[in-house]
């Protein structure tokens, strides 16, 4: 059959069409210009190419870390995310935040023991008192280490009967490393959104290692954080825990997004922590906003969020 195409082309004095890559004859600027015209040519030209100005602007990290770039990064950081969820197949997550510094059991009750022996032998020192003190309730607080962990087993086991629904996490250690390591146990997948920060850190183990996502902008994670949310569980935290839950709760107060389910577990912990009532009394929020969330007193009740 190609032989009678071609023959026909001969006859019809149509050229056969140009290969999509290679050439017959190679064009001049294949090749460097040669020393034997300029012998200090292959010097110039080689700096030439190490020089910034040469390189490729997307490959240029020099250029996409400058102030006036600040624009492209941030596409870049909304773009890279949502391309590998969407390439996973994600669609709906329940976001789970908490603080870093409430670990295992065990954890805590090795850090507990330690304080205490350099209490003992430093009674009169206030300091370590206090800290004793902080080790305490930490370890007491180490059992919602555990009720995270569970949610993310009753959140996989959900997943594994058919409900695409994944846990998402800040990527740290603490309640998150818990969340994500509930699904880990049970062989399902969980995303991380980590942020870079002025000391080094490291996500959790336990998160899916192409759900692990890095940023460097705080709105951008939020954002992606939102996108996908179908609820929000936050269980007792810091300044990190407080501004991830009053970001959404502000969304949802103004409409900004749809209602979603968001619960604080630890009702005790919650309600010393922020006084709702009192925001309620003193005018600067309404009765209904008092309504967009619900307490969990131990997490338990956890599973109407996916029922």
């Amino acid at each position: 059959m190609s032989h009678q195409r071609s023959i026909i082309l001969d006859e019809l004095a149509i050229p056969e069409p140009a290969h999509p890559e290679r050439r017959r004859q190679p064009l001049p600027w294949r090749h460097p210009k040669p020393p034997q015209e300029d012998p200090d040519a292959l010097r110039r030209t080689e700096l030439i190419l190490q020089s910034p100005g040469y390189r490729l602007a997307e490959q240029d990290a020099d250029l996409l870390g400058r102030d006036e770039a600040r624009g492209v990064r941030l596409q870049l950081e909304y773009l890279k995310p949502e391309l590998l969820l969407e390439a996973h197949g994600i669609d709906h997550t329940i976001v789970v935040f908490g603080s870093t510094r409430i670990c295992e059991p065990a954890a805590a009750r090795r850090r507990l023991e330690a304080v205490r022996q350099a209490q003992a032998a430093d009674p009169d020192n206030r300091e370590l008192t206090r800290a004793c003190a902080i080790a305490e309730r930490v370890e007491a607080n180490s059992r919602y280490y555990e009720i995270a962990r569970e949610f993310g087993n009753l959140v996989a086991a959900a997943e594994r009967e058919g409900l695409r629904l994944i846990i998402m996490t800040g990527g740290g250690p603490g309640i998150m490393e818990a969340a994500n390591r509930g699904a880990f146990d049970l062989g399902a997948q969980s995303a991380g959104l980590n942020i870079t920060l002025p000391h080094e850190q490291f996500p959790n183990p336990y998160v899916t290692p192409d759900l692990c996502l890095r940023f460097h902008y705080f709105a951008l994670r939020k954002l992606h954080f939102v996108m996908r949310a179908k609820a929000l569980v936050a269980f007792p935290g810091g300044y990190g825990t407080f501004d991830e839950l009053f970001e959404v709760l502000t969304l949802v107060q103004t409409r900004k997004i749809k209602p979603l389910p968001i619960v604080l577990i630890g009702e005790s912990y919650w309600r010393r922590a922020v006084n709702f009532d009192y925001l309620v009394d003193e005018g600067v929020i309404d009765p209904e906003d008092r309504e967009l969330f619900w307490h969990e007193a131990c997490g338990t009740p956890l599973d109407r969020l996916i029922g």
